[in-house]
């Protein structure tokens, strides 16, 4: 499968981005977009993030341009280093997919490339190389200290005083960052499972064998939660007390209300439960992926510049569109999926009310969600597939038998399919990867599950034969 660009950047198998290819994309970005006079570099820990990122560096210099060299940091402190001096940026990372793959993620002076931003790109391709010398400027870890600073400042020394978190930080590109915001906002951090080994952890579906070794680092550290993200660190993962996973589309609302929003911009995908909080005034339902997400926090700012809006994904990752007020004072805007701000809002509202982080997610909407992938899946049989179950309903009567009676389907983003008693299975194939995810939604979480697993067995028998 050759290399796939959209709006969530470039990726495919590490073999397949070569210098050349990884020099012409980054060439037509900055043919397209705007950069501000100067491209800043990021990359993740995968072993080939580096020299992919020699490429980059090479093609911006040979732009003219100078490039702000910032080396491994998590995809959000770039962004919020590129939006701060005005100027683009490019991170080099595969996000949560295994290392075989990488990519790259472009940002022009305001943000993340939209769709209009990636045709411009694809025009651009192959055009002829520039012959400039601009220079390569070593940041250093300004970036990273000024996103700690973010948080920091905002939180307080207090926001989590007296806590002991623990923090998964396998190959987590924000590992040690992790710790040191821990540890800013007054709790004791505890640092677990640093792996020197490249560990592909998707929030939105964490493997068995991790969930079952939550419990037990919770248990045998004493731990009032624990924290991770996945390789770049846009994605949060939380889980409380005993080892549950507090999944993206809780923390997302837990999130929003601790900062006073009252617009929420989400995915399709996301728990139906946001829209039953009193809190919010209004939920605005999206395509899956941050471009579309942000398209809408855009339009709903442009409508009313003074809206007190944010956007979540499922897989937790948190755009904040206005200044809220934090514990300490003020947080800007960031409209980039970030990972440090759904961790720590819940978990200091938690402080804050005396009590454990799980009494919150349990005081929201009986709405449960559940979520997997099937890898491996050539985009063709998945095109097929959605094909036929979204135009027959014949077949989704026989795909679907045992659910109970459809009672309407939502072609949004994939195929989501709502049941009578509420019970919600939604099938969509991955924008950036051979992948074939299934969500489910339902009034308890073990008919989530089993919901899930039902699905996921039909799609193996399907999908792979």
């Amino acid at each position: 499968m050759a290399p796939k660009f959209g709006t969530s950047g470039l990726r495919g198998l590490v073999t397949e981005l070569t210098p050349d290819l990884v020099r012409d994309y980054t060439s037509a970005f900055l043919a397209a977009c705007p950069s501000g006079g100067a491209v800043h570099v990021g990359w993740d820990l995968r072993p080939s993030s580096p020299e992919i990122a020699d490429s980059v560096i090479a093609a911006v210099q040979a732009a003219g341009l100078d490039a702000v060299v910032h080396g491994a940091l998590p995809t959000p402190a770039l962004a919020l280093a590129s939006l701060q001096a005005g100027q683009g940026a490019v991170m080099i990372t595969g996000s949560h997919i295994p290392a075989d793959r990488n990519g790259l993620k472009f940002y022009t002076p305001m943000g993340e490339i939209s769709k209009a931003d990636e045709e411009g790109i694809k025009t651009g391709l192959s055009a002829s190389a520039g012959s400039g010398a601009g220079a390569r400027i070593d940041a250093g870890s300004a970036a990273s200290d000024a996103y700690v600073a973010r948080y920091a400042d905002a939180f307080g020394p207090a926001a989590l005083a007296g806590m002991r978190i623990g923090v998964y930080q396998h190959s987590s590109v924000a590992r040690d960052i992790m710790v040191r915001v821990v540890a800013a906002l007054g709790a004791t951090p505890v640092s677990l499972a640093r792996s020197d080994i490249f560990i592909p952890v998707d929030t939105e579906a964490v493997d068995p064998q991790t969930r079952a070794g939550l419990a037990g680092w919770c248990a045998d550290n004493h731990l009032d939660a624990l924290i991770s993200t996945d390789g770049d660190a846009d994605r949060p993962m939380v889980a409380d007390a005993q080892g549950a996973i507090v999944p993206g589309d809780v923390l997302g609302p837990l999130t929003a209300r601790a900062l006073g929003a009252k617009v929420i911009c989400t995915p399709v995908s996301s728990n139906t439960l946001v829209a039953q909080m009193e809190e919010f005034a209004r939920v605005d339902s999206t395509r899956i992926g941050s471009p579309f997400v942000i398209a809408a926090m855009e339009e709903a700012l442009a409508a009313d510049p003074s809206a007190k809006v944010v956007g979540y994904e499922a897989n937790g990752g948190f755009l904040l569109g206005f200044t809220a007020d934090a514990p300490a004072g003020p947080l800007a805007p960031l409209m980039t999926r970030d990972c440090l701000l759904p961790i720590l809002a819940p978990l200091a509202a938690a402080r804050a009310g005396g009590v454990p982080l799980a009494d919150l997610a349990v005081a929201l909407p009986p709405r449960f969600t559940a979520a997997d992938r099937l890898t491996g899946i050539a985009p063709e049989a998945s095109g097929r597939l959605l094909n036929e179950l979204g135009t027959d309903a014949g077949a989704r009567a026989v795909f679907f038998e045992g659910v109970g009676p459809e009672t309407g389907i939502d072609l949004t983003d994939g195929l989501r399919v709502s049941f009578d008693g509420g019970d919600v299975v939604h099938l969509r194939p991955s924008g950036n990867a051979p992948e074939f995810r299934c969500y489910t939604e339902a009034a308890s979480s073990s008919r989530a599950d089993e919901l899930l697993a039902i699905h996921l067995e039909k799609l193996g028998s399907v999908l792979k034969g």
